[in-house]
């Protein structure tokens, strides 16, 4: 059982930056592929950005040149930094950890743009 908590969440204005944080217990972090999500009100989950076991990674369209996701796994813990923050961005993000059929959440944090 992966347990996964994140943390950098937090209100900033647009053009801001944050970096979130994830940090995983309980398993082998390194053989798990993970992600970052995220959820707006009234709107379906959706994939931010992903970063397999081998370091190969993979972004949303709406975030691609302003988010990087990378992982160090000495400290069995992912990162999400986003630059150029827009409103639209705003939203509660989730951390994700995924092999084969098992799939871990975190509780999630809320990252809101506004001025």
């Amino acid at each position: 059982q992966v347990q996964l908590v994140e943390s950098g969440g937090g209100l900033v204005q647009p053009g801001g930056s944050l970096r979130l944080s994830c940090a995983a217990s309980g398993g082998i972090f390194s053989i798990y592929a993970m992600g970052w999500y995220r959820q707006a009100p009234g709107k379906q989950r959706e994939l931010v950005a992903a970063i397999t076991s081998g370091g190969g990674t993979n972004y949303a369209d709406s975030v691609k040149g302003r988010f990087t996701i990378s992982r160090d796994n000495a400290k069995n813990t992912v990162y999400l930094q986003m630059n150029f923050l827009k409103p639209e961005d705003t939203a509660v993000y989730y951390c994700n950890a995924h092999r084969l059929v098992s799939d871990y959440w975190g509780q999630g944090t809320q990252v809101t743009v506004s001025s």
